[in-house]
């Protein structure tokens, strides 16, 4: 199987999936393949092609490149499934007899990792949304939150890709709440301006590469966050300036604080189960959850 991202070599999964093969019965290996930000066309074509050439590889999973492997490589696939083609990104590629399937498992993993941290109904207090980010992460959560029966007063998208920010836009058209989307190139001054007219217990979520594929914060240096924030950071490894930033004010504005530790175990099995045919029950996620432990 094969992982397809920016710094491969650094992820948990190198520890986690040798468990997860054993555990499963899978008989695999992971193969890490590292693509720069910003690489041509040429390199996530070789990638789905080397894959669909390959006999003994079965698929991968796709982070940081989502939206670029769809883009550039989307005529080498044979089919996508629902998510894929209403995002414009593929997160799973699943090899059959040669052909390229892709799937976009985020809009569940990102909504099923907030479940565990929101109570459902987390909303009807009026509570806003901020996301920083404009890539496949924060597009597949902005799919789930438009979807809610009981979405955000507001949902706030900072990016720093003006076409990016219009796919996002245009992705959740159809969907119950795409009036509550606004999106901004981000600066210091806005930022800052959408941040105090935030509603209490507002959720807050750095869903950009910085603090692990780059480093920094796209939280800027001095502004705070509102009194009694949720704060998800989607990253778990790296130099995390992010998480660090909230966690240094949680105690004195009531903050509640969230690593990507459990996306991670979220993002992960939903594409080995999809990848090697696997009935991702719940007694499965937990034994799953623990092994992963090893590497937390």
């Amino acid at each position: 199987m094969r992982f397809i991202g920016v710094s491969t070599a650094s992820s948990s999964i190198n520890k986690v999936f040798p468990k997860w093969s054993e555990l499963l019965d899978l008989n695999a290996e992971l193969k890490g393949l590292d693509i720069p930000i910003g690489a041509t066309s040429d390199r996530y074509r070789d990638s789905i092609n080397e894959m669909r050439n390959d006999p003994n590889c079965v698929g991968a999973l796709v982070t940081t490149h989502k939206i670029a492997v769809f883009d550039n490589a989307k005529d080498l696939f044979s089919k996508f499934d629902q998510f894929a083609s209403a995002c414009g990104e593929v997160s799973c590629v699943k090899i059959v007899e040669g052909s390229a399937e892709g799937a976009a498992k985020d809009p569940i993993t990102a909504g099923l990792a907030i479940e565990e941290f929101l109570p459902r109904g987390y909303f009807k207090n009026g509570a806003d949304v901020l996301i920083f980010g404009d890539g496949g992460a924060a597009t597949a959560i902005a799919w789930y939150l438009t979807g809610l029966a009981d979405p955000p007063r507001e949902i706030n998208f900072f990016g720093i890709d003006s076409n990016r920010l219009d796919h996002l836009k245009e992705v959740v058209t159809s969907r119950p709440g795409s009036d509550l989307v606004s999106t901004y190139i981000s600066s210091a001054e806005q930022i800052t301006l959408v941040l105090n007219n935030l509603s209490p217990g507002s959720l807050i979520i750095n869903a950009t590469g910085m603090g692990k594929d780059i480093p920094g914060s796209p939280m800027p240096n001095g502004v705070k966050f509102p009194k009694g924030s949720v704060i998800w950071e989607l990253n778990y490894r790296g130099s995390l300036e992010f998480l660090k930033q909230a966690q240094s004010e949680a105690l004195a504005s009531g903050l509640k604080v969230h690593d990507g530790w459990r996306y991670f175990i979220h993002g992960w099995s939903s594409v080995v189960a999809e990848v090697f045919d696997i009935n991702l029950t719940p007694e499965l996620m937990v034994k799953l959850t623990d092994a992963a432990e090893i590497a937390k």
